[in-house]
């Protein structure tokens, strides 16, 4: 039988939310034991959009089935001496608490953290919740709508008159449960195999989880002093073609950013001397004469399907993609063939819904499975379980993953991304470039200047990326520089690399050939497609894989063209799941001693934030029409302008109380008062005149002004933010989210933190170690390591195998 990374271990989940659930869900579809505590009457998330029919007449939620896979449930009331006497006891034979109530209903409680910490020091806890346990925003009234404009990732997309565009439900599920999954396992691997590790408590904040997200902007707003303005609808970035374009059939993503992707979209479209004009010749060029070469671009793309471009395109290394709407996106052949979508079953209820995209080749995930029903366990039914860990956590103990060496042979901002969050969590990640093709993250733009005045150690976004790890370089296409990677790969626990899937194999780095110098070895891949599909050769930023993923399909307005979220979502949410493949892959190497290859799909890794839509055409054979920036029970729900310029903030109206509460903020007592509008129903059958009245208010108040006066008055409200307002956010300061680092060629500037605080602390634990220099550690590594003598290591410099000097430049997109 298949030995699960995760069999052993318990986890018990207290209070609602889809990110605790998908974190739960990541513990129980790799073989943990995940025990649900509900309410009596079942989570209220049962209740939500699509339903089920799961037998008598009993409707379930599909989504909440999706996220509950391989769970069980109890019911107990924590309002309840007896119940929370049982709950308590429970934990006291878990490993791992997930909490999602919020932290001023835990500290009210019966059952609180600190109680919890002193009767049983050695149960490990991560709390979930939207903005942590401490800071101004910690107890605001917040939905995800909200959360993403205060994060940054509302204000940039849409047209650019406004405005902006809300995004449906989905993503805060999938980011904050990664951000939690991964310092919670990380700590549950270092009690169950480290030497007397305490357990650990952490608790995670779902605000700082979309950071990940809106930070890569953020670093360019920090650099440029400015945040770039919204560039309109379907477009992308900062340069052109990119965006969705109709064709004969179905849509095309396009991102088209090198001059060599220019010339090979204009051989493509048959138009190949637009890619010699220079007119053209530049992606800000391009930008600027969009809507002249989109009269051009428009009417070629409607000669062929979007299927035959982008098959076309694969061969001209093209980062392009279908863009599919559910229906299609659930018969493609590609996912099909890596079983990306699997049933889900609950009382006598079935659909189809994307597998965990971790794709262990020798240990995966459970493909989906059977969703307990409320209360299906009784409480005496529960075996007794023994938990490893023996104490608590102390300030003395080393981080997690102290002694876990990862050899990060990434570029850009999925792969590096990953391997922060494991270097952060105290992996020792050494990051292995070249002076020939540095890291692109360093800078694209290979001009005299990038090496005159060593630009490629001044980007931002690379210190961002690149914080406590160690860098060496090391040219693999010469044959020491490859021999010296081998050895250092022989004595580390995992790989990773997000390449295109023929790049390492081309260099002999295929996972045969890795595994024959060290079998006990992880090795994580992150193409487009996988290593393993048809379209494995497939080029792709950021963008295409949100393109590729069926998301743009979801979002905007209905008569709008699918749109694009404008924030390169695939880069950190592929980070995410990689790190947490990468961690899997360890807790089965200690388990077993087995090395494997996680053969990851960062187009599957974005199939979870499209689930509920996925879930809905399964379920019903169709998906509703999109919404805008309405929402499917909240009336009124938008981002609506403010007093200034360009200034806008979210407002989610959840209830018919709240209703009357925005009436007294906007002093409309006409509104409260009219019969018709008292109920949501009533409200949704006059939406635009309830929009209007709303409109009519926050034109004339400054935003930091309205969200104070609305949530006072206890409705969700959030300023829509630019990436570069949020270094002077006041919970970010106020919980330290930003450290001032100092480096060499950058000097003091500022870089993210963490989304997660330990043991109850306001700010982060301290950044470490700022970003390498281009092979800072080279001798280092190279001697301490590797044991080469000094005149091994000049002479390897003589010969151009390593340095510390850029010496030319390579870019280009991911596989």
């Amino acid at each position: 039988m298949q030995q699960f990374p995760l069999a052993g271990i318990r986890v018990v989940e207290l209070g609602s939310g889809d990110a605790l659930a998908y974190c739960g869900k990541l513990f129980a579809d790799f073989g943990a034991e995940v025990l649900k505590v509900e309410p009596p009457g079942g989570d209220p998330l049962r209740r939500a959009a699509p339903l089920v029919d799961a037998g008598g007449g009993d409707l379930e939620s599909g989504v909440f089935a999706w996220l509950n896979t391989n769970k069980r449930s109890v019911t107990a009331d924590l309002a309840s001496a007896d119940d929370v006497a049982r709950v308590r006891a429970l934990l006291g034979q878990s490993d791992l608490l997930l909490d999602g109530r919020p932290p001023a209903e835990i500290a009210a409680s019966m059952l609180t953290h600190d109680d919890l910490r002193t009767s049983d020091p050695a149960l490990a806890i991560t709390a979930l919740s939207w903005f942590g346990e401490h800071g101004p925003y910690r107890d605001l009234h917040v939905t995800e709508a909200v959360c993403r404009s205060l994060a940054g990732l509302v204000k940039l997309v849409g047209a650019v008159d406004g405005p902006p565009v809300l995004p449906r439900e989905s993503q805060a599920a999938m980011t904050g449960g990664l951000a939690a999954f991964i310092p919670s396992l990380a700590g549950l691997i270092s009690t169950r195999h480290g030497d007397g590790a305490g357990a650990r408590r952490f608790a995670v904040s779902l605000f700082e989880a979309f950071l990940y997200v809106s930070e890569f902007d953020t670093a360019l707003a920090l650099e440029s002093g400015f945040s770039r303005p919204r560039p309109g609808l379907n477009r992308f970035g900062r340069g052109y073609p990119s965006g969705n374009f109709r064709t004969r059939h179905g849509w095309l993503g396009v991102t088209v950013v090198t001059p060599a992707q220019w010339v090979a979209f204009c051989e493509l479209i048959g138009r190949p001397e637009l890619g010699h004009d220079k007119r053209y010749n530049t992606m800000l060029d391009r930008f600027a004469r969009a809507e002249e070469l989109g009269a051009i671009i428009a009417p070629a793309l409607m000669r062929e399907t979007a299927l035959t471009w982008f098959e076309r395109s694969i061969a001209l290394r093209l980062p392009l993609a279908v863009v599919p709407d559910m229906e299609e996106l659930l018969a493609q052949d590609v996912h099909r063939a890596r079983g990306a979508f699997a049933a889900v079953d609950i009382g006598r209820a079935g659909f189809e819904a994307p597998v965990l995209p971790q794709h262990l080749t020798l240990s995966p995930p459970k493909p989906n499975g059977r969703a307990p029903l409320a209360g299906d366990t009784a409480w005496d039914a529960i075996a007794p379980h023994a938990r490893r860990a023996k104490r608590a956590a102390t300030a003395s103990d080393p981080l997690p993953l102290a002694g876990l060496r990862i050899v990060d042979l990434t570029m850009g901002w999925a792969g590096p991304s990953a391997t922060r969050q494991l270097a952060d969590l105290g992996a020792d990640v050494i990051k292995v470039e070249s002076c020939q093709y540095p890291d692109w993250f360093r800078g694209t733009d290979t001009r005299p200047p990038y090496h005159d005045e060593v630009l490629y150690e001044k980007a931002h976004w690379f210190q961002i990326m690149n914080r406590n790890k160690r860098g060496i370089t090391l040219d693999l296409t010469t044959e020491a520089g490859l021999s010296l990677v081998k050895r250092l790969i022989a004595g580390a626990d995992a790989v990773i690399d997000n390449y295109a899937a023929d790049v390492m194999p081309r260099l002999g780095l295929s996972v045969d050939q890795l595994h024959a110098v060290n079998p006990r070895l992880v090795i994580v891949t992150m193409p487009a497609f996988g290593m393993s599909s048809v379209w494995s050769g497939v080029r792709a930023y950021g963008s295409t894989l949100e393109q590729a993923s069926g998301l743009p399909s979801v979002n905007g307005w209905p008569d709008d063209p699918p749109t694009m979220l404008h924030a390169a979502l695939g880069d950190p949410l592929g980070g995410l799941n990689a790190a947490a493949a990468l961690l899997l892959g360890v807790a089965h190497q200690k388990l077993t001693g087995q090395g494997q290859h996680i053969d990851l799909s960062q187009v599957q890794c974005m199939l979870p934030l499209v689930a509920p839509f996925v879930i809905e055409q399964s379920a019903t054979g169709a998906t509703a029409p999109r919404l805008g920036n309405r929402h499917p029970t909240c009336v009124p729900h938008g981002c609506f302008p403010a007093l200034g310029i360009d200034q806008w903030i979210t407002i989610a109206v959840r209830s018919d109380d709240e209703w009357q509460a925005l009436c007294g903020v906007m002093r409309r007592p006409d509104l409260a008062d009219d019969a018709a509008l008292a109920t949501a129903a009533g409200r949704r059958r006059d939406e635009e005149r309830v929009e209007e009245a709303v409109r009519q208010w926050t034109m004339t108040v400054r935003p930091d002004i309205a969200m104070n006066a609305l949530q006072r008055s206890g409705i969700a409200a959030g300023i829509a933010r630019l990436p570069g307002d949020l270094p002077a956010d006041p919970h970010l300061v106020a919980t330290g989210h930003w450290q001032a680092v100092e480096r060499a060629f950058v000097g003091p500037h500022l870089v993210p933190s963490v989304g997660w605080r330990e043991d109850g602390a306001v700010t982060p634990p301290k950044i470490r170690a700022t970003a390498p220099t281009l092979g800072q550690h080279n001798a280092e590594i190279l001697g301490g390591v590797l044991g080469l003598s000094a005149d091994e290591i000049k002479a390897l410099e003589e010969a151009g195998v390593i340095g510390t000097v850029a010496t030319s430049k390579g870019n280009g997109a991911r596989g």
